[in-house]
């Protein structure tokens, strides 16, 4: 195993959003200084960086130059190509492996590896041209959500189909661009859990939470999410099996769906921190940023004990602004209430600009309380 990267070493990270800002903020705290590559200026990771360099990932050369004077680089989003965390990797190591950003961010891939690992996913078939059609309407068949292999995040490139005509019309409205068709899952809740490896191989798992979407994007999470013990194990045995089996180094969250018999089925992996885990920030002795910082420097990874019996979470898109700046003040009326901004500007429908998070003894008090606070939003 190599050395741990100590406090003072400069941490690169691609991409400049609201992961990697959370994650500089969690560096910057333990000593370290951040580097951020990202193709935009003034990014919310650049605001608070040591140095922003802008530049396309598809510059290999500055890809290159960017590593060099990093001791390590990670990403906060998956839409990095296998070329640039490969470029990168010959003057740094990249942790998690580009490798494994090379399944994640193909759903195809992303799925026969699962199963190849005997993980379960909802039935599926890739789709890459129009004689892949007849086969997917056998199996898995209908109902279905049509899905874009890549670039698709939010409910992006998504489409549920009822039939083969739907399924044709789907593809073409897609853009006829490779996708998987999966078999509808009857699920009754969304969990997920974000779970850390170091390079020790040793993991530390936080609670499962539960998440409540709208309109395909995360509207409200749960911490801890309210299952039955055995569901709580099974959730936790799956991302460990997960995060040994792909030999991760980092951070890393499994989307699941909760089935009525109280069985799991894997949805999506994500290879970083995740929306779902902000929650950790306020409701744990170590965030999932601070981990993600641990775990790509060697270093031992901290606990992931909860602080408070419950916590909720409620994002904030950009929604909350079309009528006005929102009403700070009275949302942070409750004193117990956490604020969250991101640094973007320019806030637009469906935009995640930042979240709030409330403790309580009680979910329903959490949840509650997080729910009047972003109300309290629009109070003009």
């Amino acid at each position: 195993m190599s050395a741990p990267i100590l406090p003072g070493a400069v941490l690169g990270v691609l991409g400049g959003g609201q992961l990697g800002r959370m994650f500089t903020l969690a560096a910057r705290r333990m000593g370290y200084r951040v580097d951020v590559f990202a193709p935009e200026d003034d990014t919310p990771a650049g605001q608070i960086a040591y140095r922003e360099i802008r530049a396309p990932y598809e510059d290999l050369a500055a890809v290159r130059a960017f590593a060099k004077d990093v001791e390590v680089v990670t990403f906060e989003f998956e839409n990095v190509s296998s070329e640039a965390t490969a470029a990168a990797a010959e003057f740094a190591p990249v942790r998690p492996s580009g490798a494994l950003l090379h399944v994640t961010q193909n759903r195809g891939r992303e799925k026969r590896a699962l199963e190849a690992k005997g993980i379960p996913v909802a039935p599926f078939a890739i789709i890459e041209s129009q004689a892949d059609l007849d086969a997917a309407a056998a199996h898995p068949g209908f109902p279905g959500v049509l899905k874009t292999t890549s670039w698709g995040y939010d409910g992006r490139g998504q489409r549920r189909v009822e039939d083969r005509a739907g399924l044709a019309n789907a593809f073409r409205e897609l853009g006829s661009v490779p996708c998987v068709l999966e078999g509808f899952i009857p699920f009754v809740a969304e969990l997920s859990v974000v779970g850390a490896r170091g390079l020790d191989g040793s993991i530390a798992l936080y609670d499962p939470v539960l998440n409540r979407h709208r309109n395909h994007i995360l509207d409200i999470t749960l911490s801890p999410a309210p299952v039955a013990s055995a569901v709580r194990t099974a959730a936790l045995d799956l991302a460990r099996r997960i995060l040994e089996g792909f030999d991760v180094v980092g951070v890393l969250c499994v989307e699941l769906f909760l089935l009525d018999d109280d069985s799991l089925v894997v949805n999506e992996l994500a290879p970083r921190p995740h929306n779902s885990g902000h929650i950790t920030i306020d409701a744990n002795v170590c965030c999932q940023f601070e981990q993600q910082v641990r775990a790509v420097c060697g270093l031992p990874l901290g606990s992931t004990e909860r602080t408070v019996p419950a916590a909720a979470m409620a994002n904030l898109l950009g929604d909350l602004w079309q009528g006005g700046p929102p009403n700070w003040a009275a949302a942070l009326a409750d004193p117990g209430v956490r604020l969250h901004l991101y640094g973007k500007e320019g806030p637009v429908p469906g935009r995640k600009m930042g979240h709030l998070t409330v403790a309580d003894s009680t979910l329903e008090g959490a949840e509650a309380r997080v729910l009047a606070a972003r109300k309290a939003l629009l109070r003009r």
